[in-house]
């Protein structure tokens, strides 16, 4: 089954200076793209056109897209202290959230699909109200909705196996039981969110599960803890969509992480995951790079990934 590789060269254009989170991130992966040849010959490259408001609104307030655009169009530097913007931060923004929407597009083909958005910013850390933590709308989420609202898809999991807690997409489907979020990180850490004991509420209680580990987690651990946990996901929620938060920064060796994973791991996850796609969803998964911020390593990490998803 062919990947579809969603990227647009204006992603570069959301300039943040000396930053963890740069341009140089994505030209480190198309690299590494570009040198697997057989990799690359079965990648279908897409365009994504940017997602409309409506499309950010169903994750997002009204107020936070204006604000958004507001601070850009007057050339402010941050959101806050960590969130970096220029210019041209909020269309690029709104590209990104429009990868994540293309990437549905191409995986609830009548046969079944597999995409992965090549994107930044990222998105997990974007709550309701605030954009924070290098993310400006969260892109996983509004696959989701997206995927709900065209395809009336009726269960949607999102795995983030980023280094960080997903706090903004944990908020977003709190309450919510036909998206199930579950995240394993390093705890405690940025963003402080993301104990065990974080279930969800409501009609949501349940359809949250947060798996937390230590810095210098073993591997095998980490990934040992992953499987068990799709395993019980999938015995009462299996998915109709399944979108992964793919933060490469539980690499071993990522500057702004602690945990152990090598890119043999997230080859293993990945087709964990893909087990479970097969199995319930028709093969339908959609990628989203998160966090990954060791240029060295960075495009192994992702072409690990793409091609487990082969």
């Amino acid at each position: 089954m062919p990947i579809h590789l969603i990227y647009d060269p204006l992603y570069l254009k959301h300039d943040t200076g000396i930053h963890p989170e740069n341009a140089r991130r994505l030209q480190a992966i198309m690299r590494a793209l570009n040198d697997d040849e057989e990799l690359s010959s079965k990648l279908v490259r897409c365009v994504p056109h940017a997602a409309t408001n409506e499309d950010i609104a169903r994750c997002h307030r009204e107020d936070l897209i204006l604000q958004i655009q507001s601070a850009c169009d007057h050339g402010e530097a941050y959101l806050d202290v960590d969130t970096r913007i220029s210019p041209e931060s909020f269309e690029v923004a709104r590209l990104a959230a429009g990868a994540a929407v293309t990437a549905v597009d191409a995986a609830m083909g009548e046969e079944g699909g597999r995409a992965f958005g090549l994107i930044r910013p990222p998105g997990h850390h974007a709550t309701i109200t605030t954009a924070m933590g290098f993310c400006l709308f969260n892109n996983a989420a509004i696959a989701a909705r997206y995927a709900q609202a065209k395809y009336a898809v009726e269960r949607v999991l999102i795995i983030d196996w980023d280094v960080h807690h997903g706090n903004g997409t944990q908020e977003i489907f709190w309450n919510d039981p036909s998206v199930f979020y579950f995240s394993t990180h390093q705890y405690p850490y940025y963003p402080g969110t993301g104990s065990k004991d974080e279930r969800g509420a409501g009609k949501g209680e349940g359809f949250t599960l947060n798996v937390p580990l230590r810095a210098g987690t073993a591997a095998r651990e980490h990934r040992q803890a992953f499987t068990d946990a799709l395993h019980n996901i999938e015995q009462r929620f299996p998915p109709d969509l399944i979108v992964v938060s793919a933060g490469f920064d539980s690499r071993r060796g990522d500057p702004l992480g602690g945990l152990m994973l090598e890119d043999s791991d997230f080859s293993e996850m990945t087709k964990e995951v893909l087990r479970m796609a097969e199995k319930h969803a028709s093969g339908r998964v959609v990628g989203l790079l998160e966090g990954g911020y060791n240029l060295d390593l960075l495009g192994d990490s992702v072409r690990s990934h793409l091609a487990a998803l082969m």
